[in-house]
C-alpha cells in the first residue's frame, strides 16, 4: 500500500499541487468488484481545499487515472454500518449516497479517521459520523482540550506532521542517497552491512559533536554574559517607554476630548443646516402671498384682470395644498395653522366662485331668452357662442374647483345642465314648430289640406287605407293611378317635384342647424368642465357618495384621489351631459320625420339619404359622440319608414283589381314603380346607403313581376299575352333607360318575357284569317307524322288535289286582305296607346304570315309535286296588304 501511495502522489497529485493524506482500496458494494482507490487530499496553496478523489487503474496499461472528485465540504454523513463488529462496508453521503466495500476494516477505519482529522483541521463543519467507534473520534478532541489556547497552533502543526508521515524525497536527498550508495559497493547486495557501516559513522560524528560542544563552553559563557547585559539594557529601555506612555496617555485623553467636542459641533451644524432646509422648504412651498389671499377672499370675478388674478391665486393655493409634506411636518403647529388657513381660503373661494357662476347662468339665460322671438320666423337656431365665450374665461377656475371641491363642481355641473336643458328645450321646440309649418305649408289651403291647426305642425286629419284600384279605361288610367291614396296619405304622383325639393331643403336645413349646435355645445362642455382628457372621473350628474365618518364631505380631494364608487370615462360623462341637455332633440326629430312620412311616403327616401350622410359625417368626427348616437337612433326610425314605404308599394300591387269591361294596358303599379325608380335614382346618386335602395329594388321588381302575371291571368277583356307583353315591355324600357346595375338580371328577364308573349300573341292571332287553310295543312302534317310519305299524301281522299284547290279558292287576295284588316282592328283594340306597340306587333305578324306562307308553299311543293297548284296571292301581294292596312289606319 505504501508503494501505491507514493506512486499515486508522484503521478497524479503532485502535478496538481496536492498532497495525499489518506487512502483506502475499495470497490462498489453489491456489484461486480472493480477495485479503485479513495484518496483524501489537500492542496498545497492557500486557501486549502480538501477533496475525496476516486482513482482507478487504467484498462490500457499499468498507470492510474483520476476518475472523480468530491469536495469534503459537500460531505454530510459518513456511515460505517457497524461500530461494534468488523464490517468493511461504509457509505459517504455527498449529493447522493455512495456505497463502498473496503479491502479491510483497518483500512476503512484509517480512512474514516483521516476524514475526521481533515474536517477538524480545515473545515470544522457539522459532519455526521454514524456507526463509527468513539475511539476513532476521541484522540483528536482530547489532544485539543489538553492544550492551552496559546499553543493550539503547535498542536495543529503536530497533527499535520502526523498526517505527513509519508512524504516524497526531494531531489537533493535522492542525490545524497545515491552518492552514498555508490561509495559502498555492497550497499545493495548486503543491506545489513551497509546499515552497520552507517551506524558506526554516525557514532563517530556524535563523538565529534560532543567534543566540539565541550570545547566551546568558554564561548558560551561569554555569550551568556552578553545576553545578561542585553536584558539589563532592555529593562532600562522598557522603563523609559513606560514613562513616555504615561505622558502620551494624558495627551491622548485631551485629544479625545477635543475630538468629541468637534464631533458635537459638526452634528450641531448638520442639524442646523437640515433645520434651515426644512424651514426654507415650508416657507417656499407653504407660504401664500397677501395678494393671492386678497384675490381669493375678495377678488373681482367679473373683469378679465380680476379673473386672471383669481386664477393665479387659485393655482398657487392648490400648489400649497398639494405639497408633499415630509415626515414630522404634520406635527408642527405652524404647518397645521397654514393648512387650516388654506382650507378656509379654498372653501371661501369655492363658495364665491359657485355663487358667481350660478348668477352668470341665470343672467345669461334671461339675456338668451329675450332673443328667442327673433328666430321664430326663420328656420334657424340661436347661437350660444357669446355665452360660451363668456363662460370659458372661468375654465381654469372650474378645473381648480374640480380638483379641490368636487361637491361644488358637481353641483355647478348639474345646475348648468338643468339650465341649458330648459333653454334648449324651448329653442328646439320653437325651431321644430317652424320647420313643421314650412314643411306642411303656412297657407290656409295647406292647413286645410293636411289637417294642421295653429302652429303646432301636427297632423290631425285622419288617413284612410289604400282603396282598391279599378282600371276603367285607357283614357282614365292616369287619373286612376293618381287616386290610389286619399288626402291624408297622398300618392307620390300627386306630389309636385317642387314640393319634394322644398321638403328636402327643409329637412337638410334642420339637420344642418342641429349639427353645429350640438358640436359647439359638446366642445364647450369638454373645455369648460375639463373633460377632454381620457381619465376616469366622477360623473357630475351622479350624487356625491364619498363622505367622512361624521357624515361631512371631505373638503380636500387631490386630483388623483380614488373613489369608492364606480366611475366612467370622461367621454361617457360628456355624453351623459349632452343627453340631459338635448333630450328633446330625438323626440322632435322623430315627430318631424313622422310628419314628412305622413305627407308623402316617398319623403322617406330623402330623409334616409340626408340622415345617412349626417350620421356618416358625425361618426368620422367621433363615433361615440352624442350627435352620432342620436342621429344613429333617428336613422333607425327613418330606415323603418323607408321599409314601410316599400311594403306599402308592394301591398298596393297585391290589392289591384282590374275592370272586366275595359282593356288593361299599363298597370298602375308598373307606372308607380317607374316613378319610384326615377325619383330614387335622383335622390340616391352618390349616397352612402345605396345598398338599402338596391334591396328595395329587388323586392319591388319581384312583386311587380308576380302581380303582372297575376293580373294577366285574371284579365277577361284583354288577352293575357297582351297584358304581359305591354307591361314587361314597359318594365324593360324603364330598366334600360335608368341603367340600374342591381336589376340587370330582372331587365333581361323582362325582355325575355316581353319577346315570348309577343311571339305567342302573334302566332295565336294569325291562326284566324286563314283558318281552313291552317286546318288542312295541319291534317297533312298529321298524316306525314303517322308515316305517310309526303308524295303519297295527295292520294288520301281528304287531302287530294281537288280538296286543296277547293280550300285555296276560299282565300283569294281580296279575302285575305279583308281578314288582315279585321285582324288589325282587333289588335288595335287589344293594345294600349301608351306603349305604341301596334306597329311592332303588326310587323311581327307580317313576318309570321310570310313564314306561314312559305311553309304552306313548301308543303305543296313536297306533297303535291308537279300539280301546278299555288296560292291565290303572292308574298309581294301580302307586303302590299300589310302596308296599305297600316297606312289606312
Amino acid at each position: 500500500m505504501t508503494a501505491i501511495k507514493h506512486a499515486l502522489q508522484r503521478d497524479i497529485f503532485t502535478p496538481n499541487d496536492e498532497r495525499l493524506l489518506g487512502i483506502v482500496n475499495v470497490c462498489k458494494a453489491g456489484k461486480k468488484k472493480k477495485n479503485c482507490f479513495l484518496c483524501a487530499t489537500v492542496t498545497t496553496e492557500r486557501p486549502v481545499q480538501v477533496k475525496v478523489v476516486k482513482v482507478k487503474k487504467s484498462d490500457k496499461g499499468d498507470f492510474y487515472k483520476r476518475q472523480q472528485a468530491w469536495e469534503l465540504r459537500d460531505l454530510t454523513v459518513v456511515d460505517a454500518k457497524d461500530a461494534s463488529k468488523e464490517n468493511p462496508e461504509f457509505d459517504l453521503h455527498f449529493e447522493k449516497v455512495y456505497k463502498w466495500l473496503a479491502s479491510s476494516t483497518a483500512e476503512k477505519n484509517s480512512f474514516i479517521s483521516c476524514i475526521w482529522k481533515l474536517n477538524q483541521r480545515y473545515l470544522r463543519k457539522k459532519l455526521e459520523f454514524v456507526n463509527v467507534s468513539s475511539q476513532l473520534l476521541e484522540e483528536l478532541p482530547k489532544a485539543e482540550e489538553s492544550v492551552p489556547s496559546g499553543e493550539s497552533q503547535s498542536v495543529a502543526g503536530g497533527d499535520e506532521d502526523a498526517l505527513e508521515e509519508y512524504q516524497e524525497l526531494s531531489a537533493r536527498e535522492e542525490q545524497d542517497i545515491e552518492s552514498m550508495m555508490e561509495m559502498c559497493e555492497f550497499a545493495v547486495s548486503n543491506a545489513e552491512a551497509f546499515a552497520e557501516k552507517l551506524f558506526k559513522e554516525l557514532q563517530v560524528l556524535d563523538g565529534a559533536n560532543i567534543q566540539s560542544i565541550m570545547a566551546s563552553e568558554k564561548q558560551v559563557n561569554i555569550l551568556m554574559q552578553l545576553l545578561d547585559e542585553a536584558l539589563a539594557e532592555v529593562d532600562t529601555i522598557e522603563g523609559k517607554l513606560s514613562s513616555y506612555e504615561e505622558m502620551l496617555q494624558s495627551v491622548k485623553d485631551q485629544m479625545d476630548q477635543i475630538s468629541q467636542s468637534n464631533r458635537l459641533i459638526q452634528i450641531s451644524n448638520t442639524n442646523n443646516g437640515k433645520l434651515l432646509d426644512e424651514i426654507q422648504f415650508l416657507v417656499n412651498y407653504m407660504d401664500l402671498s397677501k395678494g393671492h389671499i386678497r384675490a381669493l377672499q375678495e377678488g373681482d370675478l367679473t373683469s378679465p384682470r380680476g379673473i386672471e388674478a383669481c386664477i393665479s391665486a387659485s393655482e398657487a393655493l392648490l400648489q400649497c395644498m398639494n405639497v408633499a409634506l415630509r415626515p414630522g411636518h404634520e406635527q408642527l403647529a405652524a404647518v397645521n395653522q397654514q393648512q387650516k388657513l388654506f382650507a378656509e381660503l379654498r372653501d371661501t373661494f369655492a363658495r364665491r366662485l359657485t355663487n358667481h357662476l350660478n348668477n352668470v347662468f341665470v343672467h345669461q339665460g334671461h339675456d338668451q331668452s329675450s332673443t328667442l322671438s327673433q328666430n321664430t320666423a326663420e328656420l334657424t337656431l340661436p347661437k350660444h357662442s357669446p355665452l360660451h365665450r363668456d363662460l370659458l374665461r372661468y375654465a381654469k377656475l372650474m378645473e381648480w374647483l374640480k380638483n379641490t371641491h368636487r361637491e361644488k363642481y358637481e353641483g355647478l355641473s348639474r345646475t348648468y345642465v338643468d339650465y341649458m336643458n330648459r333653454l334648449y328645450e324651448r329653442e328646439i321646440k320653437d325651431f321644430f314648430e317652424v320647420a313643421k309649418i314650412k314643411m306642411a305649408g303656412t297657407s290656409k289651403e295647406a292647413k286645410g289640406k293636411f289637417g294642421l291647426h295653429g302652429s303646432s305642425g301636427k297632423l290631425t286629419g285622419s288617413t284612410s287605407s289604400l282603396n282598391k284600384l279599378t282600371v276603367q279605361g285607357s283614357n282614365s288610367r292616369r287619373s286612376q293611378s293618381s287616386s290610389l291614396l286619399d288626402m291624408g296619405n297622398m300618392s307620390a304622383s300627386d306630389m309636385d317635384v317642387a314640393d319634394r325639393t322644398k321638403f328636402d331643403k327643409i329637412f337638410e336645413q334642420v339637420l344642418s342647424e342641429l349639427e353645429p349646435l350640438c358640436l359647439a355645445e359638446q366642445d364647450f362642455i369638454s373645455k369648460f368642465f375639463k373633460l377632454q382628457q381620457h381619465q376616469t372621473v366622477l360623473p357630475p350628474l351622479a350624487q356625491p357618495e364619498t363622505e367622512e365618518a361624521d357624515g361631512s364631505v371631505p373638503s380636500r380631494m387631490p386630483p388623483q384621489a380614488d373613489h369608492r364608487h364606480s366611475v366612467s370615462s370622461e367621454k361617457d360623462m360628456v355624453r351623459l351631459m349632452m343627453n340631459k341637455i338635448f333630450q328633446s332633440i330625438e323626440p322632435e326629430l322623430n315627430s318631424l320625420i313622422a310628419l314628412g312620412d305622413k305627407i308623402d311616403s316617398f319623403h322617406s327616401l330623402y330623409m334616409l339619404v340626408k340622415m345617412s350622410h349626417h350620421v356618416w359625417t358625425a361618426e368620422n368626427v367621433d363615433p361615440a359622440s352624442f350627435l352620432s348616437t342620436t342621429l344613429g337612433n333617428v336613422l333607425v326610425t327613418v330606415k323603418r319608414n323607408f321599409d314601410k314605404c316599400i311594403s306599402g308599394q308592394i301591398k298596393q300591387m297585391e290589392e289591384v283589381k282590374i275592370s272586366k269591361k275595359s282593356k288593361v294596358g299599363i298597370l298602375p303599379f308598373v307606372t308607380r314603380f317607374e316613378e319610384f325608380a326615377e325619383l330614387a335614382e335622383t335622390i340616391f346618386r352618390n349616397a352612402e346607403r345605396r345598398g338599402d335602395l338596391d334591396k328595395a329594388y329587388v323586392k319591388l321588381i319581384r312583386a311587380v313581376f308576380m302581380n303582372v302575371e297575376k293580373v294577366a291571368s285574371e284579365s277577361q277583356k284583354t288577352p293575357r299575352d297582351v297584358v304581359m307583353m305591354e307591361n314587361f315591355h314597359h318594365i324593360f324600357s324603364t330598366l334600360s333607360r335608368l341603367k340600374i346595375s342591381c336589376l340587370d338580371a330582372e331587365r333581361r328577364e323582362a325582355k325575355h318575357k316581353y319577346t315570348d308573349h309577343l311571339q305567342s300573341y302573334v302566332i295565336n292571332s294569325l291562326g284566324q284569317p286563314l283558318e281552313k287553310l291552317n286546318h288542312f295543312f295541319e291534317g297533312v302534317e298529321a298524316r306525314v307524322a303517322q308515316g305517310v310519305r309526303e308524295e303519297e299524301v295527295s292520294y288520301q281522299l281528304a287531302f287530294n288535289k281537288q280538296e286543296l284547290r277547293k280550300v285555296i279558292k276560299e282565300y283569294p287576295g281580296k279575302e285575305v286582305k279583308k281578314g288582315l284588316d279585321n285582324l288589325y282592328k282587333k289588335v288595335d283594340k287589344h293594345l294600349c296607346e301608351e306603349e305604341s306597340l301596334l306597329q311592332v306587333v303588326w310587323h311581327s305578324m307580317q313576318d309570321e304570315f310570310i313564314r306561314q306562307y312559305k311553309h304552306f308553299e313548301g308543303l305543296i311543293g313536297r306533297c303535291y309535286p308537279g300539280s301546278g297548284i299555288t296560292m291565290e296571292f303572292t308574298i309581294q301581294d301580302m307586303l302590299e296588304y300589310f302596308s296599305s292596312i297600316a297606312q289606312s289606319h
